[in-house]
């Protein structure tokens, strides 16, 4: 048994796999919102905002897409902590409530036509709504999960997670695919947009019952029951972990670059800019996304054997090498060449995606893990990941030149390669349990 882990190698595989599912089908709701973001922004913008330029209003959709993301560490500062005062379950229930929630009132909106400003209006709050209760999602759901897996399994369980991501965006691809394969454009244009958004609605509301009837974690039921959950997480965050801190948030630079160019931005990329036929753009990221749902547990296993941070450094460098190459295919505008590059662009990012949900829980001690992963990762995703959509596309407007997302790929991957060689191996080995210093207990 671990130092922390009352579950021990011996942990109930029903119970483990529950929590596993819970966790996952909320990413898999949140990534399905961005995914399907991604591939209606079109029309979308020519819902919400004025008729005027329509790569205006493609750039308007992209920068409330962007704006969004200003709230993701107001919800990380507040869903965070809070998660590391009442538990995980409690918070992570909340959050898919109004991640969920909000997506599917997206679906319901009136349009700019019918009622003028306030539809834009409208939109961004539920937009901003949601990207408030997003900040709280990731982070906890890998602490969910890096608290009840056993140590030597953390890595392939913590892949589930992503697995889940990797499915939501494939969903949010799939539908909208569908549905441009078998409305008419006009159909599509005036209503049929809606109907994705709408489906989160009861996406979410399976993920809040699969939440709602677990017990909290091992870990946290242990640190209440010795009266060791902190009295001020956030506090003890900023003055106990604030290195390991800055270290986690270099981490996640590349990692969200990565996610937000190649899961979300790159489908109008390849349709807008390369102008190549939206169907194939969107059947090219249906195929890639497949094709990496299928190897990331094998990535995931692969870390519990090698450890995290040869596969994270290793992804750093091939963004590097191969950011260039894989553009380069990408513009050439056939089928066989947008498939090899973005097999390449797949290649790596998989490696990040099936080692950052263990890697990173592990970086800290349970009283702050949940605020500590959430406030990390959202101030990173805030200020790299959402923005990288809008500002790759204006970059590539504003200056003609098809090869910015591979400059902006490179970028993100030279920063966080410091940081990964920086930080401790976690594979194999217990979570902490405490801080170096000692903590207050909370009051009674």
């Amino acid at each position: 048994m671990s130092d922390e882990d009352p579950k021990g190698e011996d942990a109930n595989p029903s119970l483990v796999r529950r929590a596993i599912a819970a966790a996952a089908i909320g990413n898999c709701t949140e990534w399905y919102d961005f995914g399907v973001y991604a591939y209606v922004a079109t029309m979308v913008g020519a819902a919400f905002f004025p008729a005027t330029d329509p790569a205006l209003q493609t750039l308007s959709a992209f920068g409330v897409f962007a704006i969004s993301f200003l709230l993701r560490p107001l919800g990380s500062l507040f869903f965070g902590p809070l998660g590391d005062r009442i538990g995980r379950q409690r918070v992570l229930a909340v959050t898919i409530f109004l991640m969920s929630g909000a997506t599917f009132a997206i679906g319901l909106l009136p349009t700019y036509a019918q009622i003028g400003i306030v539809a834009p209006i409208l939109f961004l709050l539920a937009r901003m709504l949601q990207g408030f209760a997003t900040g709280g999602e990731y982070g906890g759901a890998a602490t969910f999960i890096a608290e009840y897996a056993p140590d030597k399994r953390r890595g392939f369980l913590g892949s589930w997670l992503e697995f889940g991501t990797l499915a939501g965006f494939a969903l949010g691809a799939s539908v909208p695919t569908a549905l441009t394969l078998t409305l008419s454009e006009s159909d599509m244009s005036s209503w049929g947009w809606r109907i994705p958004f709408l489906i989160a609605g009861p996406l979410g509301a399976v993920g809040l019952y699969l939440r709602r009837r677990l017990e909290d974690t091992p870990a946290f039921r242990e640190l209440a029951r010795e009266e060791k959950v902190a009295r001020s997480p956030l506090r003890t965050l900023i003055t106990e972990n604030w290195r390991m801190l800055l270290t986690l948030i270099g981490i996640v630079i590349v990692l969200n670059v990565g996610n937000y160019v190649l899961l979300t931005y790159m489908e109008t990329y390849l349709a807008e800019v390369l102008e190549l036929e939206r169907t194939v753009a969107l059947l090219s990221m249906v195929v890639v996304m497949v094709a990496m749902m299928a190897v990331i547990l094998p990535v995931g296993a692969l870390s519990d054997r090698i450890g995290r941070k040869p596969l994270l450094a290793s992804a750093c460098v091939c963004y590097l090498v191969l950011s260039i190459p894989a553009f380069l295919l990408l513009t050439q505008g056939t089928w066989p060449t947008t498939i090899a590059g973005l097999a390449i662009l797949a290649l790596c990012q998989v490696q990040l995606l099936g080692t950052i949900p263990s890697a990173l829980p592990a970086l800290f001690p349970t009283p702050v893990r949940y605020g500590a992963f959430s406030i990390g990762y959202n101030l990173s995703t805030a200020l790299f990941g959402g923005t990288a959509p809008f500002v790759v596309q204006a970059l590539v407007t504003g200056t003609g030149n098809d090869l910015v997302p591979a400059f902006y790929l490179m970028g993100a991957a030279a920063i966080s390669i410091a940081p990964v060689l920086l930080s401790p191996e976690t594979a194999r080995k217990p979570l902490l349990k405490e801080h170096p210093m000692p903590l207050h207990p909370k009051s009674a």
